[in-house]
């Protein structure tokens, strides 16, 4: 997938820009959830969100797709470079979600969670209040990443639990992931 353009009337070169909405002023990446997008730009907000609520940040990790148990969302073995995402919740996820935003939301949270385990937080306790922070002070607490992450993904989608059941046998590696900080030597 790649993101879709959108535009609204009355901006670009036709009229002046619109003025920014209070979110939008108050949490700029909030909107950048908003359209279809691939797991590279989701990732970006991640990366960023994490970089200007906590300083830190990581090169150079890639993403593998993989057939996991429903209850797993994904993973990152510790000293490993790649995170691993249960291909069937994202597919049933994409399925049942309403909204780009919701799906993207979604997959946000999942891959900033693990990403923060890559930066040494490693107990599972911990690694979600501060995925939670990051999100609430990158989106505001109305936005429904916010939501997501300070919530249990599968009481909040109890179809998750119904997702393919998978062993983990699969591995497929995402090409073009992480571009911002491998693409001088990764293309």
């Amino acid at each position: 997938m790649t993101l879709l353009p959108f535009a609204r009337e009355g901006t670009g070169p036709i009229g002046p820009p619109a003025p920014p909405a209070p979110a939008r002023a108050a949490f700029p990446l909030a909107h950048r959830l908003e359209a279809t997008a691939d797991y590279d730009t989701v990732f970006r907000v991640v990366r960023e969100a994490v970089r200007r609520v906590l300083g830190i940040e990581r090169p150079g990790l890639g993403l593998g797709l993989s057939n996991l148990p429903p209850q797993l969302g994904a993973y990152w073995q510790v000293t490993g470079n790649l995170i691993v995402l249960n291909e069937g919740l994202v597919e049933a996820m994409r399925t049942h979600a309403n909204s780009p935003l919701e799906f993207n939301s979604f997959v946000y949270v999942i891959l900033a969670h693990e990403y923060l385990h890559s930066l040494g937080y490693l107990d599972e306790r911990s690694v979600r209040a501060v995925t939670a922070r990051v999100t609430r002070v990158a989106f505001g607490e109305d936005h429904v990443a916010t939501r997501m992450a300070e919530g249990d993904l599968w009481s909040m989608y109890p179809f998750l639990a119904y997702a393919p059941r998978g062993d983990g046998q699969r591995l497929r590696v995402v090409s073009r992931f992480d571009l911002a900080t491998t693409d001088r030597y990764i293309r």
